[in-house]
């Protein structure tokens, strides 16, 4: 964070877009200031599109107060600009080439017990920012002339800033309550901005937890994507673990935390292993630069991110149900990642996830992500490298991302020499990829092939030959080619008693 003098804070509000704005405020009779977000990234030196513009009338004789400072902005822009106005909120947004601001007259809000939509009323700047969710969001800078670049901060954000701490303005209790969705934004900035929730605000999490059942769970995912696209993500799912609102939204995740023990023998916390490696795959995702490219399903980097780092958040999410205690061998977690892959529709579906192919893509990195730890942990064969590369495709190099942040042995020795299997895995994917091109394997000899090759209807032989040529093929029996292939089939086919109707072509 940087402490900014006046003349530093006027510098930064050099735009002449801030200075249109400035003018058109003071022509007609307004109070005007950048609030909430732009100003708490300008002290801490990040880079921000979130402008937003209060608008104060003293005098009382303009309605909607921000949307006639934005029409008139807009009359005075040269050039196109895009303006949008929804007058039931009192609001307008103006978007010109790569800006957008958010105009809004100043407003006191008040709430009912049940619903986070808020009764509002025209207010003073300071009735405005008693509203706001936190300190650190509610500094404001004035845009007018004689006041140019003030800072307005009634509740030390400023101080909160430079001490990294997350604290509401009022009351936290009062805050949460009215807007349960603050208790997530909460997290979700302690996590973005790696700050510490004030001790007072966090009891206030504690005791109003409950109040997030009335918030939709659309509104939680997008706060739970915003939590994972963090530079570390585990920040966020301990506070809410910590809080007690993980176990209400999230339970799959929070049952990870339970650590049995029988006969003194306990097995590790799941939780904390979970939040390792997803801080892991956060790391090696850092730079979207170098993912791979994902055979263009991927929105942009940012969402192949996302939906990565999702996959390590669940991949064990089957543990708990698979969770067995043997004798002999202690405690075992077998098919947890089939058990899981199974979980991941009806959790998606229930928390308002994109039921698409994002979900099928979490669903089969968690389902394989324990063979390559097989193939690592045994002789590294051809076979069964090919039978990876078939099942992954396009997503082989991101499965690879996430088992190798798999790895969080406590033990160096252990933990080097699983990279050094792993090491050998990618070698050979590379090696059998190039040579037998099984990646999205596509067969050399289509049912349609065999059933015209035979004169056969759909039906049980197709579908053995079909299996032995593929089978044969992963095993490098054959070529991944046609003549190979298709000898096969023929050889195959006298076993089952076909002969061809025609002479092959």
């Amino acid at each position: 964070m940087k402490v900014l003098t006046t003349e530093e804070r006027i510098q930064a509000l050099e735009h002449p877009f801030f200075r249109l704005i400035s003018e058109t405020a003071d022509s007609l009779g307004l109070e005007c200031y950048i609030i909430g977000g732009w100003v708490r990234d300008l002290y801490l030196q990040r880079p921000s599109k979130d402008i937003d513009i209060v608008v104060v009338d003293i005098k009382k004789t303009i309605q909607r107060p921000g949307v006639a400072i934005a029409e008139a902005l807009k009359h005075k822009i040269k050039g196109k600009a895009q303006l949008s106005i929804f007058r039931n909120f009192g609001t307008a947004q103006l978007k010109h080439k790569n800006i957008e601001i958010e105009f809004v007259g100043a407003r006191k809000e008040s709430y009912s017990h049940n619903s986070r939509k808020p009764i509002t009323e025209d207010g003073t700047l300071e009735e405005d920012q008693n509203r706001r969710d936190f300190t650190i969001n509610a500094m404001a800078l004035c845009l007018n002339k004689e006041r140019y670049g003030e800072l307005v901060d009634p509740f030390n954000g400023i101080y909160d800033l430079e001490d990294r701490i997350i604290a509401t303005p009022l009351d936290p209790d009062i805050t949460f309550s009215d807007d349960p969705l603050r208790m997530m934004r909460c997290i979700r900035f302690a996590t973005q901005l790696n700050f510490v929730i004030e001790e007072e605000t966090f009891e206030a999490l504690e005791r109003n937890k409950e109040r997030i059942n009335i918030i939709s769970n659309e509104r939680i995912a997008d706060e739970l994507n915003k939590i994972m696209l963090s530079p570390t993500p585990s920040i966020g799912f301990i506070e809410l673990e910590r809080c007690g609102i993980l176990p209400i939204i999230f339970p799959e995740l929070s049952n990870l935390m339970i650590v049995d023990t029988i006969n003194g023998r306990s097995h590790k916390n799941n939780f904390y292993h979970t939040l390792e490696v997803l801080d892991n795959v956060a790391a090696a995702t850092a730079d979207p630069s170098t993912l791979p490219e994902g055979n263009g399903k991927w929105e942009s980097p940012k969402d192949h991110i996302l939906w990565l780092r999702w996959a390590a958040l669940l991949h064990d999410i089957g543990k708990p149900k698979s969770k067995r205690f043997d004798p002999m061998q202690g405690w075992t977690f077998y098919h947890h990642n089939d058990i899981g892959a199974k979980m991941i529709p009806d959790l998606f579906r229930r928390m308002k996830l994109p039921m698409n192919e994002k979900m099928k893509y979490v669903q089969k990195l968690v389902e394989l992500h324990m063979r390559p730890i097989a193939i690592a942990d045994d002789e590294v064969t051809d076979s069964a490298v090919r039978r990876l590369l078939f099942d992954a495709g396009d997503d082989i190099d991101d499965l690879m991302i996430l088992c190798t942040a798999d790895i969080t042995s406590k033990n160096e020795l252990r933990k080097a020499q699983f990279r050094e299997n792993y090491e050998t895995v990618k070698t050979k994917l590379i090696e059998i990829e190039e040579k037998d091109r099984v990646r999205n394997f596509q067969p050399p000899v289509t049912g349609e092939e065999i059933m015209e090759t035979f004169g056969l209807q759909p039906s049980k032989p197709v579908g053995i030959l079909k299996k032995t040529i593929k089978e044969a093929i992963m095993d490098g029996i054959i070529p991944n080619d046609h003549e190979a292939a298709y000898d096969l089939m023929l050889t195959e086919a006298q076993k089952l008693g076909l002969n061809p109707i025609a002479k092959p072509q």
